[in-house]
């Protein structure tokens, strides 16, 4: 006989749902508690391998639908950068995502906003999201620490910019 101990919701919170007409099976509870314990923006694959974990019959499958029942609900946000595996996020204020360029850890960081864009006329903006990139203050001093030159003057990106800066002054 298989024992195993899941992830538990306060009580307070099952009460919540249920007044809010969300059903929680054991696997959504185990699913929504692994996002709480450990806010490390898990793809749906990590999620699954931390649950087989306390749950050893619970399939990649139940993961998926139990996230997509958790983003419907609003409950998780769902975390999408560039070209990687969807990851998710149950921190639900308002926040903006780092993503480390180079050991892909992502961190909620607060970005304050006035509350205005400068958007063409009759335009009105129903979600917006924003993305920053770059490298977390370990990888920075670990770079730091090697001696890496920062300016990255020969990298692609500052050719594509130095290109694109002289290429705007021709047509201009």
């Amino acid at each position: 006989m298989a024992v195993w101990f899941c992830v538990k919701l306060s009580s307070e919170l099952l009460q919540q749902f249920a007044a809010s007409g969300i059903r929680l099976t054991k696997q959504r509870e185990e699913v929504f508690g692994l996002l709480l314990q450990k806010r490390d923006h898990p793809t749906a694959t990590e999620v699954f391998l931390r649950a087989k974990k306390h749950m050893p019959s619970i399939s990649l499958a139940t993961i998926y639908n139990c996230l997509e029942a958790l983003v419907d609900w609003g409950l998780v946000k769902q975390v999408n950068l560039d070209r990687a595996p969807t990851r998710y996020c149950a921190n639900l204020q308002e926040h903006s995502h780092f993503y480390c360029e180079s050991c892909g850890a992502i961190s909620d960081v607060e970005t304050p906003f006035n509350g205005t864009w400068n958007l063409p006329p009759g335009f009105v903006v129903a979600h917006a999201e924003v993305s920053l990139k770059g490298l977390c203050a370990k990888c920075s001093t670990e770079r730091d620490s090697l001696g890496t030159d920062r300016s990255g003057s020969n990298g692609p990106r500052t050719q594509f910019s130095k290109f694109k800066s002289q290429n705007s002054k021709r047509h201009s």
